[in-house]
């Protein structure tokens, strides 16, 4: 049976498509982050041929897999990949159009048992045969809803279909150009009724007391200063003493994400964003901890009008008396300076700034 064996297929589908530079990168980092999680799930031994756009094509020579296996497996991948995207909605940060449709992503797993060989390209094992066509004719099939397992007859006939209390059985067939392909399919969607959201970390401010406070009136809507100040690959732009943040992670920015701020002085510090709030009618915070939670920055951005909005960035200390007299002594008044002289230069920058659609 070295020529027969199973073919899986996860497929991601929900992202229209996107024009703004940003959004096409965020949709991208998202996409990739899931299919890593898909990848990760696997707990069948399934091997990659290839990774195909939003889709993972699997697979794994020898007979039909116990049904039970099955239930696991796609369970498992279903469940992690809805825990990661409502995690994602509650911690995200950017509000572009692929960042906040982010958790309305779907899922459809696809199962088949064929005939199939492999050709070696590179590194890669790829699959050729009648059943892998017949495999990804089988993602566009009558199916209403978009989150579904479906299971053809050549893998478990339907009589073989013992479930588990979520999973209610439909039949369909799917013609193809190799004749007509009986199928079941059971919705999948059930499974996040389950789910609990993990709660929302917030910034921790209790141990720490307020040192250094600077602020700023623009001329622009507070949706674009938002914008701006939120995305770090603009941060150089206007915090002088910044050089360049770096991802520590390949996450979007979110809360528990961490970043890697190195200075033009040469050192560097890492950093983890510890809350944000997003309300644009009246004002937007987020904060940034140090991984030693010594000290935290405290961004605010008020709505003041249509077309102003005022940024406010406080500085925390622990509470130390120590380290509070140390910082009034020794850096208090060129940090002070610095973030004056950041609050400046953000000005020219947030004027030239354009928006993605829907942010």
């Amino acid at each position: 049976m070295e020529n027969r064996g199973l073919l899986f297929i996860p497929d991601i589908s929900g992202f229209t498509r996107f024009v703004n530079e940003i959004e096409i990168e965020h949709s991208r980092h998202i996409i990739q982050q899931l299919l890593e999680l898909l990848i990760n799930a696997n707990e069948s031994e399934l091997e990659i041929s290839e990774i195909e756009g939003d889709a993972i094509l699997f697979y794994k020579f020898g007979p039909p897999p116990d049904i039970a296996q099955m239930y696991q497996q796609v369970e498992k991948m279903f469940c992690a990949f809805h825990r990661y995207l409502m995690a994602y909605d509650h911690r995200k940060i950017c509000q572009c159009k692929a960042c906040i449709t982010a958790v309305d992503l779907t899922l459809k797993v696809i199962t088949h048992y064929g005939e199939f060989t492999t050709y070696q390209v590179k590194n890669f094992s790829k699959l050729i045969g009648k059943d892998v066509i017949v495999a990804h004719q089988l993602l566009k099939n009558d199916i209403p809803q978009h989150e579904y397992w479906l299971v053809t007859d050549h893998l478990f006939p339907g009589e073989a279909l013992s479930a588990p209390e979520w999973i209610t059985w439909d039949s369909s067939i799917k013609q193809t150009e190799s004749g007509d392909v009986p199928f079941h399919y059971a919705q999948l969607g059930t499974l996040k009724d389950n789910l609990i959201p993990e709660p929302d970390p917030q910034l921790e401010l209790a141990d720490k007391v307020k040192v250094l406070s600077v602020s700023r009136a623009y001329q622009v809507d507070i949706k674009t200063l938002t914008f701006t100040v939120v995305h770090f690959e603009f941060r150089h732009l206007w915090q002088p003493s910044i050089r360049n943040v770096e991802e520590v992670e390949h996450f979007l920015p979110g809360v528990g994400s961490r970043h890697r701020h190195v200075y033009t002085n040469g050192t560097s510090s890492l950093m983890y964003t510890s809350s944000f709030s997003y309300d644009p009618d009246r004002v937007v915070s987020f904060s940034e901890t140090d991984q030693k939670r010594n000290c935290s920055y405290y961004y605010i951005i008020e709505k003041t009008g249509e077309h102003s909005a005022r940024l406010t960035i406080d500085f925390y200390l622990h509470k130390n008396f120590l380290q509070q007299w140390l910082f009034r002594w020794r850096q208090k008044k060129k940090m002070e300076h610095d973030l004056q002289t950041a609050l400046a230069k953000l000005e020219p920058l947030v004027m030239n700034i354009t928006l993605p659609l829907d942010f």
